[in-house]
């Protein structure tokens, strides 16, 4: 296919040893034997906090580790009963002190009910767990059974975050109703690994 940057997204696997972190390693391990000099981002659940399981993933070398916080702390009994925000920024702080050249990235869907000092403070959290990539999106309700829209977020409150981001030391930021966290992908990457650059 000729890819120059690939992302690969897992589903949570509860029910195995490592939450599927040995899948995602030998993923990337036969993409980089099959396409040498491909791009590689993994979408990583929070791995049920098993750090060994993230070695695992972190051994075989993707460029850029993600995991999405997805919403505030205080909507997260809600919309993520099994997660748990402080694990999962600090998946992406040990994943930056294990790799210190790995670019991290995280996203949240906007329009859960979440108020703009607190999509910022989320913001300042995963800028102290030394993440670099940051997506902003409109939430949509899968079905009437999930949580559903309290707000549809004016394309103008996204750009206004962008800006936010972008001064809290975001390398890289697409914030847009339908940006999801694949969104221009290997742009993101390129942009965020030239400002890296010794």
């Amino acid at each position: 296919m000729k890819l120059k940057f690939c992302v690969v997204t897992m589903v949570t696997r509860d029910d195995l040893f490592d939450g599927g972190a040995q899948h995602v390693a030998r993923t990337i391990e036969a993409m980089r034997e099959k396409s040498p000099g491909v791009g590689v981002e993994v979408l990583i659940s929070d791995l049920g906090g098993n750090w060994e399981a993230l070695e695992m993933i972190l051994t075989e070398g993707p460029e850029v580790l993600n995991h999405n916080l997805e919403t505030v702390p205080r909507l997260y009994s809600r919309v993520r009963p099994q997660a748990n925000y402080h694990r999962s920024l600090e998946l992406l702080a040990r994943a930056r002190s294990r790799v210190s050249s790995l670019v991290t990235k995280s996203g949240l869907m906007l329009g859960l009910g979440e108020t703009k000092e607190e999509v910022l403070q989320a913001m300042d959290d995963l800028r102290r767990a030394g993440c670099n990539l940051l997506t902003l999106g409109q939430y949509l309700a899968p079905s009437e059974h999930h949580h559903p829209v309290v707000r549809y977020v004016p394309p103008e409150e996204f750009a206004e975050y962008e800006l936010h981001a972008f001064q809290r030391g975001f390398k890289g930021v697409a914030s847009a109703p339908l940006v999801r966290s694949s969104y221009r992908a290997g742009e993101l990457y390129r942009a965020v690994s030239q400002q890296l650059k010794p």
